[in-house]
């Protein structure tokens, strides 16, 4: 009996057993109906197995006992359990039990084959959609990329006819600049010839041909020079303004004085440009003067001379003139082993711009700000490290661009609480004297050729 237990447990067909059970259990409702009847039959079998080798064991365990041992067990336990389980109705019962679950499993399985099948066939029709939508996709993309080519032919073809239209005017322009010298030598020339006076009282003198006086080219072009001069106002901003605070901070590490400076650098520039272009147009106008006689106003001229000889103007100069300025200002400091000249690209292009500005009419020119004074929301943005309760102005950032008085582009300001008190008690500690440095005395002192009206060259203009 010890045998056959020990082959039983070592066999371990319970444990094998309850594996089926539970793997069948898990893939019911998966499996179709004949496969969970193998697996149905399978279990029957192993343990139809295990039940043969107890009832083995419990034949050579009852031998043991003798002839009487274990009869009242077998009688009350065995027999009565054997009675239950094969009696007919029970198996009747088993039957039907078993047909209404293999009709289950049946029409469950018959629902997993429908909903697969209308599944399958949504999924179709959505790839059929899919496939559709992408072609109408690809159309559309080609379509775009067929309209952007035309877009940039037609820009393209624009831009040569606004180079065409701009040669034609300058063309138009020279005439008229020839055709008015052609009338005052021919007017030199008619009284050089006339042969006495009483003639000439006599003769009256031919009068010059009549032209339609037409605006200027500087004034015909004012609203695009103006619209480009903004715009480059706004970039110096964005670009040349934060690379040249960029540049600062690895010689200054504070924050407030670096943008100080460039401030100031902005302020000067303007100054500086404004009297070099009063200065131009002084002498413009002289030596216009002199053989002036066309149909246009003499300021017109002299403002269209300025427009197309622009590259005439001494921009270093102005730049030596801004660095001059600031290395006497007492609100702004710098190590003495390094110049203002570090930031001399920001200053040029300011100096370029403003000078290019007062060329407009109405000339443009930048607010003039003091530390302390009001904030004003028309004028300035705060700064993100303002104290945005404060009314006061720390101090500017960037100035901002007037028209007559009309704000046309925002500057930006620093506002903070105490503002006036902090700015006086900065003025007051704060003393700069400091001599200047070799590179900036070499700028100074370097030669620049004259301009043809500087050097009193003959230009086209002197008659």
């Amino acid at each position: 009996m010890a045998d056959g237990l020990r082959r039983l447990v070592g066999a371990e067909s319970g444990r094998v057993l309850q594996e089926k059970l539970e793997s069948w259990y898990r893939d019911y409702e998966i499996n179709s109906c004949d496969q969970n009847l193998n697996r149905c039959c399978e279990i029957i079998e192993l343990n139809s197995q295990i039940q043969g080798q107890l009832f083995t064991i419990l034949n050579e365990t009852s031998q043991e006992g003798g002839h009487y041992a274990g009869v009242e067990t077998i009688k009350t336990r065995l027999l009565p359990w054997l009675g239950t389980c094969f009696s007919c109705a029970t198996s009747e019962r088993l039957f039907e039990t078993n047909l209404s679950l293999t009709q289950d499993s049946f029409e469950r399985e018959r629902q997993l084959r429908e909903l697969a099948s209308s599944q399958t066939f949504q999924l179709q029709e959505l790839q059929e959609e899919l496939t559709s939508t992408r072609l109408q996709l690809n159309h559309v993309q080609q379509d775009l990329k067929t309209s952007r080519a035309q877009e940039k032919d037609a820009l393209r073809k624009l831009d040569r006819l606004n180079d065409y239209e701009q040669q034609i005017q300058i063309l138009r322009d020279e005439i008229s600049i020839l055709d008015a010298q052609k009338s005052v030598l021919q007017s030199r020339l008619a009284r050089s010839r006339s042969p006495s006076p009483r003639h000439s009282e006599n003769k009256s003198p031919s009068p010059l041909p009549l032209r339609s006086c037409s605006p200027g080219r500087a004034r015909r072009t004012n609203a695009s020079r103006r619209a480009c001069l903004v715009a480059r106002f706004g970039d110096i901003y964005a670009q040349e303004r934060l690379d040249a605070e960029t540049l600062l901070r690895t010689y200054i590490s504070d924050m407030e004085m670096v943008q100080r400076i460039i401030y100031i650098a902005a302020v000067e520039s303007f100054h500086a440009a404004k009297m070099a272009y009063r200065q131009f147009k002084i002498r413009v106008r002289e030596t216009l003067s002199l053989g002036h006689s066309g149909p246009e106003s003499l300021e017109d001229t002299v403002l269209d001379y300025i427009v197309r000889h622009e590259d005439l103007y001494d921009v270093q100069a102005s730049v030596n003139e801004v660095i001059r300025s600031m290395n006497i200002n007492p609100k702004i400091s710098f190590p003495p082993e390094i110049d203002f000249i570090v930031i001399s690209t920001l200053i040029r292009e300011l100096c370029r711009v403003a000078f290019s500005m007062q060329t407009l009419i109405p000339p443009l020119d930048i607010a003039f700000g003091t530390d302390g004074e009001l904030f004003s929301e028309t004028k300035y943005h705060r700064s993100f490290d303002s104290d945005f309760t404060a009314a006061l102005v720390a101090y500017h950032v960037w100035p901002a661009l007037m028209e007559n008085d009309v704000v046309i582009v925002k500057g930006e300001a620093v506002t903070k609480r105490g503002a006036l008190w902090s700015h006086r008690s900065r003025s007051r500690g704060r003393s700069r004297s400091r001599s200047t440095s070799p590179l900036l005395s070499h700028h100074l002192s370097r030669s620049r050729s004259p301009s043809p009206l500087r050097s009193g060259s003959p230009s086209k203009w002197a008659y």
